[in-house]
């Protein structure tokens, strides 16, 4: 196991139960398509909404998860 662990920040009001929840389940997902398979996992599963390119090298790969969050996977 790697002793690296994915960055999970909140950004406006997440309650802290599901910031928790989200970094154990994305700690050891480091690249895109681990994430993408753990999306597919969730029960309803989860889909890309968008795609924003920042530059040639970085994209944000946007999730609606529900009515108030959104996750937002920044990939280079």
């Amino acid at each position: 196991m790697s002793a690296r662990q994915a960055k999970v920040e909140a950004i406006g009001d997440v309650s802290s139960r599901d910031l928790a929840r989200f970094r154990l389940a994305l700690r050891d997902l480091h690249t895109l398509g681990p994430a993408l398979d753990w999306l597919r996992a969730q029960e309803p599963p989860r889909a890309v909404g968008d795609i924003v390119t920042q530059d040639e090298y970085t994209h944000d790969v946007i999730v609606p998860w529900s009515e108030r969050l959104v996750l937002v996977f920044d990939a280079t």
